[in-house]
């Protein structure tokens, strides 16, 4: 059995449009402005899938779910990570871990930590976890223009 690591980066601008909720670590957050994306934008999620799928040999997420699909429009990220867990089963791999950091200013994640990293885990079927920093005051991030963050994964091969 061998092990994996996968590395996955993402990162979305804030949206301008009026009545769109932001949805990161699965979760909306209703007094945040959204983030801009093909899909949902949730650039937690799609960092974490792009380590996944790193991890696997697969490529990214653009690989698996292309900006070029119209199926993938406007999609919930949870739907990416549910499809990369059930391939990754399939596959006979096992996530051990997988670990994502938040960068920007905000949202403050400390305050729903937990609900996030539950809601990672229980959709990967495998521990999760979350941190956040910012750049202070430093790049898009630095100067609230967007979100971006960078994930690491360790998979073990089960075959």
């Amino acid at each position: 059995m061998g092990l994996r690591i996968g590395q996955g980066f993402d990162a979305h601008r804030f949206s301008v449009e009026d009545g769109r909720i932001l949805r990161l670590a699965l979760l909306e957050w209703p007094d945040e402005p959204a983030l801009e994306g093909h899909s949902d934008g949730d650039v937690i999620v799609h960092a974490l899938v792009d380590a996944l799928t790193s991890a696997a040999g697969w490529g990214d997420i653009g690989t698996l779910f292309g900006t070029g699909r119209a199926e993938t429009a406007g999609a919930a990220s949870s739907i990416f990570l549910n499809q990369v867990a059930a391939r990754l089963s399939q596959a006979g791999f096992v996530v051990e871990h997988a670990t994502v950091q938040l960068i920007g200013q905000r949202p403050r994640l400390a305050a729903r930590r937990g609900e996030a990293e539950r809601a990672l885990t229980a959709a990967l079927g495998a521990p999760v976890s979350l941190s956040a920093t910012t750049t202070d005051g430093m790049g898009f991030t630095g100067r609230g223009e967007g979100l971006a963050a960078i994930a690491s994964c360790l998979l073990r091969d089960g075959q």
